[in-house]
C-alpha cells in the first residue's frame, strides 16, 4: 500500500499530518511505502530532507493524488482532486463534512472511500484517535495566550514599586475539553477564573482547577451520550444570556468554547451584553469559525465594540503547530495501525467495529452515514 500525506491548502493552517516522532509506526508496518507532499513540514520547522532521513519520499501534490491509495489530508479534497484519486483509495482526515458535504459527495461519486477522523467515537478503546479532543486541548490553551495578548493589563497579581497589580478577571464560557485547558492556562498565568457550562455534573472539574463555577439554572439541560451539552431552548439560551451577561460585566477576558456538533454554534453573547463590559475588555470566541458564539465576531478579525476587543481567530491550534501536528498525526495513524492488514496490505474495513461504523462516511460508492445520505 502506498500512503501519501497532503498539506493544507489553507496557509492559515500551519499544522501537519505527519510528524518525525510519529511516522515509525507506519513505516514498521509490511507492505507499505509513504510519500508526502513537499513543504509538508514547513509551518513547524520541519524540512523535507528529515522525513526523507526517516525513509518516506518527497513528491508533488498532484503525484499525491494519483499515485496513494490511502491519503492522509488535513481537509476534505475538492471536486478536481476527487477525480484524480484512483478508485478504491481512501482518504483520511479531518474532513469536516457538515461544511464539505459536496466534496464528501464527490469523493463518494469517484468510488473513494472517506474516513472523517470528527466523527470518532468517545469510547475508551478510541481516545488515541480522537482529533476532536486533542485538537481542542491546544485551541484552549492557546486561546487565552491569544486573548492576553489582546488585553492592555497583565494576568497575574504583582507586587511592584509602585504598589500591588490587581489580577485579570476570565470568565470561560462552555466547560468543554477546550474550556477545561482554557481554565488551566489563565489559572497558571495567574488570573482569577469563573467558568459556566449548561451540565452541572463539570462543576467539580472547574473547581478541581481552581476556579469558581458559575451556577444558572436553566432547567434540564444535561449531556448527550457522547458526553457534549445537549442544545438549548431559545428561552434557555435567552434567560443564560441575561445571567450570564452580569459576570462578562466584570470580567477583564472572556473566552465563549459553545459548539454543537454538526450545527451552527448558539449565540450566546450579544451586543447588549459587550455593551456592559469595561473598555478595554477582550472577548475571544473559539466557534467563530462555527458561526461564533459572539454577536459581530468575524473570522481571523478584531472588531471594537463600545471599545471592548470581540477577537476570531481561525485555526486556534495551529498557533501550537507543532504539537497540534504531533498530536493530529498521532490520532490519524493510531486509525490506521488498528485497521491495517498486514497480510493483506490493506485497510481491514470491518462495519462490525464499532470505530469503523462512526467514522468511514462513504465506502465503495455508498455514503454510509444517513445524514449524508
Amino acid at each position: 500500500m502506498h500512503i501519501v500525506a497532503l498539506k493544507s491548502p489553507d496557509t492559515r493552517d500551519q499544522r501537519s499530518v505527519i510528524h518525525p516522532e510519529t511516522v515509525n509506526k507506519i513505516l514498521d508496518l509490511k507492505g507499505v511505502t509513504f510519500s508526502f507532499e513537499s513543504g509538508i513540514g514547513d509551518g513547524i520547522n520541519i524540512s523535507d530532507q528529515t522525513f526523507i532521513d526517516l525513509g518516506l519520499k518527497a513528491i508533488s501534490r498532484d503525484e499525491c493524488l494519483t499515485k496513494g491509495n490511502l491519503i492522509i489530508t488535513p481537509t476534505s479534497l475538492t471536486l478536481a482532486e476527487s477525480g484524480a484519486v484512483q478508485p478504491g483509495s481512501t482518504v483520511i482526515g479531518m474532513l469536516n463534512p457538515f461544511y464539505s458535504e459536496d466534496e464528501l459527495k464527490g469523493l463518494n461519486q469517484s468510488k473513494i472511500n472517506a474516513v472523517s477522523m470528527e466523527f470518532i467515537p468517545r469510547i475508551t478503546r478510541a481516545q488515541k484517535m480522537d482529533v476532536l479532543s486533542s485538537q481542542a486541548n491546544l485551541a484552549g490553551y492557546a486561546a487565552v495566550l491569544e486573548a492576553a495578548q489582546h488585553l492592555s493589563s497583565a494576568l497575574p497579581m504583582m507586587m511592584t514599586a509602585a504598589g500591588t497589580l490587581k489580577p485579570a478577571k476570565v470568565f470561560v464560557i462552555g466547560v468543554g475539553v477546550a474550556g477545561l485547558q482554557a481554565i488551566a492556562t489563565a489559572k497558571r498565568l495567574g488570573a482569577r477564573v469563573e467558568a459556566f457550562d449548561t451540565r452541572d455534573v463539570v462543576e467539580e472539574q472547574v473547581k478541581s482547577l481552581g476556579a469558581k463555577f458559575v451556577k444558572i439554572d436553566l432547567g434540564d439541560t444535561g449531556q448527550t451520550d457522547q458526553g457534549y451539552a445537549k442544545e438549548l431552548t431559545p428561552e434557555q439560551i435567552t434567560k443564560q444570556k441575561e445571567l450570564q451577561s452580569l459576570v462578562c460585566a466584570r470580567s477583564d477576558i472572556v473566552i465563549t468554547t459553545a459548539q454543537i456538533f454538526g450545527r451552527p454554534a448558539p449565540k450566546i453573547i450579544d451586543e447588549a451584553t459587550i455593551k456592559k463590559m469595561k473598555p478595554g475588555s477582550v472577548i475571544l470566541d473559539m466557534a467563530v469559525e462555527t458561526g461564533g458564539n459572539v454577536e459581530g465576531s468575524i473570522v481571523d478579525e478584531v472588531v471594537s465594540v463600545n471599545g471592548v476587543k470581540v477577537v476570531g481567530v481561525s485555526y486556534l491550534a495551529s498557533k501550537v503547530s507543532s504539537h497540534a501536528s504531533f498530536a493530529l498525526s498521532n490520532n490519524i495513524i493510531n486509525w490506521i495501525t488498528d485497521f491495517y492488514n498486514e497480510e493483506t496490505t490493506q485497510i481491514n474495513f470491518d462495519f462490525e467495529d464499532e470505530v469503523i461504523q462512526s467514522s468511514v462516511l462513504a465506502y465503495e460508492g455508498k455514503i454510509m452515514n444517513e445524514r449524508f445520505a
